[in-house]
């Protein structure tokens, strides 16, 4: 097989691919077990047809269709391999010329998008400011006031609901003369909003037994989005009780005895929250960087049609507000992941089973769903290597912070190597059920997909190619 490459741009080429008769002949072999396995000829018995007579039947042309269909994403594979080409997205393949027999050639041209060559700047050269770590005597108040309104009881009172009171009530809505939904005794916290908007204007003021109507869209159903005349009756008003601050709270509420030795340790854990701040925006100011300093051609191509994915699921086609919103995102996604999976291939980054099952676990807690369910998800949709790669960019951009000069604003040097990753949890504080759990699904799929030494995630030629061509 012969292979020629044509750069259309930075981001495309053009693959011109030529296969001799004999690379196609077990294809052509194969196309003829599968047709004469599916058709019946007189005095034949199912699947012991002559290939002469099978030609005979379906023409050999049909015969010639099966089999480049099934050789065509082997032979387009073969030739990205022979190019050195790191394609993203399905190739549009175009067949110029067919072999009716053996002193023909098979020939087909793909058009498909390739990863940009991207040149990286001196890493170690990268310096980002990032704010100062004030810890205010507000802070720890407001991390106090946080445990206290854990530890707080409500108590049943006897006056008109105020913001923040905590309601049981029944709420009805209607349209017209039809009553939509209702319920009854449901837990309502005044000022949360998360009920029906002008909930919170129609209680307050009002006391248990009495009952005030407003008018809201409704949030779901057959009627989503309709005005709907709305009774609330208040059966109910609590108001939360927090414990004072003193030594008989600190005992309840930690492992201190006194007032003063949790007010120290609620210090020192808002420090540590802030250093983790500074490493996030440490993290965010080099990734902005390295978008600003690195020049990435992009594949219009893909760019388009993911915004006209994303617009149509939306039902957003025609707004071209947003449109110009989802495109400029949708650049700076990608061209963000073409300079981390640049970084991946420079440093040879790779991920080992222990950093999967890490983000596995992250991911599982974030979506709070079990991790096997979600690994067997990842598995059944192919997004195992992309999942993969994304730990892979993550450890990327690690490395460059740890090689940057980072300071604060009053100019002294800030040591992000002793914070752990964004999100990552101590091993320590999972439960081991749901750990054991996460190491067994990470196991099957890595034993499956052998996905640590995946090249960033691409999409591979499918039959799909053949099928259009």
């Amino acid at each position: 097989m012969k292979s020629a490459v044509e750069t259309i741009n930075p981001t495309r080429v053009k693959l011109t691919v030529e296969v001799p008769y004999a690379e196609l002949q077990p294809s052509i072999d194969a196309a003829l077990k599968t047709i004469g396995a599916s058709i019946q000829v007189p005095g034949f018995r199912k699947g012991k047809v002559p290939s002469r007579i099978i030609e005979q039947r379906v023409g050999r042309g049909a015969v010639l269709q099966e089999a480049i269909n099934e050789a065509l994403p082997g032979f387009y594979g073969e030739a990205v391999d022979q190019s050195d080409l790191r394609p993203i997205g399905q190739p549009e393949v175009e067949i110029t010329q067919v072999p009716m027999d053996d002193s023909e050639q098979l020939a087909f041209t793909a058009e498909v998008d390739v990863r940009p060559e991207i040149t990286l700047p001196d890493l170690d050269a990268i310096a980002v400011t990032v704010d100062d770590i004030e810890v205010s005597d507000s802070d720890i108040e407001e991390r106090l006031n946080d445990l206290r309104t854990r530890f707080g009881t409500l108590n049943t009172v006897d006056r008109a609901v105020q913001d923040g009171d905590f309601l049981t009530i029944d709420l009805a809505a209607s349209i017209g003369e039809e009553e939509i939904d209702s319920v009854s005794g449901i837990s309502y916290e005044v000022g949360s909003g998360n009920m029906l908007p002008g909930l919170d204007e129609a209680v307050i003021g009002h006391s248990a037994g009495e009952t005030a109507t407003f008018t809201a869209p409704l949030a779901g159903g057959d009627h989503q989005g309709e005005e709907a005349e709305c009774t609330v009756t208040v059966q109910a008003v609590k108001e939360r009780t927090l414990p004072d601050l003193d030594d008989d709270f600190a005992q309840l509420a930690s492992e201190f005895d006194t007032l003063d030795e949790l007010k120290a340790d609620v210090a020192s854990s808002v420090e540590n929250s802030k250093k983790f701040e500074q490493g996030v925006q440490a993290r965010d100011k080099i990734l902005e960087h390295l978008l600003a300093s690195i020049d990435v051609a992009l594949p219009e191509g893909i760019i388009e049609a993911e915004v006209n994915h994303h617009l149509e699921g939306e039902g957003r086609l025609e707004d071209a507000e947003h449109r110009a919103e989802v495109d400029e995102a949708t650049r700076t996604s990608l061209k963000t992941q073409f300079i981390l999976d640049a970084l991946v291939e420079k440093d040879e980054v790779e991920v080992s089973q222990q950093e999967f099952v890490e983000y596995l676990i992250m991911q599982a807690q974030q979506y709070r769903i079990d991790p096997q369910q979600l690994a067997a998800q990842l598995d059944q949709e192919g997004q195992v290597p992309s999942m993969v790669a994304e730990v892979a960019r993550r450890k990327a951009l690690a490395s460059v912070l740890d090689r940057a000069t980072i300071t604060d604003a009053s100019g002294n040097a800030v040591d992000l190597s002793l914070l752990a990753p964004e999100g990552e949890e101590d091993e320590d504080d999972v439960d081991e059920d749901y750990l054991d759990e996460a190491e067994a699904a990470a196991d099957e799929i890595v034993a499956e997909d052998a996905p640590t030494e995946d090249e960033p995630a691409q999409d591979e030629p499918t039959e799909a190619a053949a099928d259009k061509a």
